[in-house]
């Protein structure tokens, strides 16, 4: 040992610049440890970006279970931010813009702000 701390390396490989003791390739590759927005948020902008996506779609967009997609979808359709239709076999979603944000501190904002200021080109109402 010549006294000098190695990197520790992770599970995945690769050689690339160091970054604090991890390869560039490494901390590409690290899952997100959190985000800005919850699930719940990922699924409603899915949903508004694609009003026909299947179940499994939104769960793999989100990172989730379809199990998962399926709680979340079921919660936001019985408090309204979500209607739901079915047209043949297929549902086809609408976020309802103008609800409010549920938190205290953005109560005073709608869904619609939200969806616009995350690009939601064309969410239906």
């Amino acid at each position: 040992m010549s006294g000098v701390d190695e990197p520790r390396p992770l599970p995945i490989s690769g050689k690339a610049d160091r970054l604090g003791g991890y390869t560039r390739q490494m901390v590409d590759e690290r899952p997100a440890r959190w985000t800005f927005l919850s699930n719940y948020g990922h699924v409603l902008l899915y949903i508004a970006r694609h009003p026909d996506a299947r179940l499994r779609d939104i769960a793999a967009a989100v990172g989730i279970t379809e199990r998962a997609a399926q709680r979340i979808l079921h919660e936001l359709v019985e408090e309204g931010y979500v209607a739901r239709t079915r047209e043949g076999r297929r549902n086809r979603y609408t976020v309802q813009l103008n609800h409010p944000l549920r938190h205290p501190l953005e109560s005073d904002h709608t869904i619609e702000e939200l969806m616009s200021t995350l690009g939601a080109e064309s969410p239906a109402s």
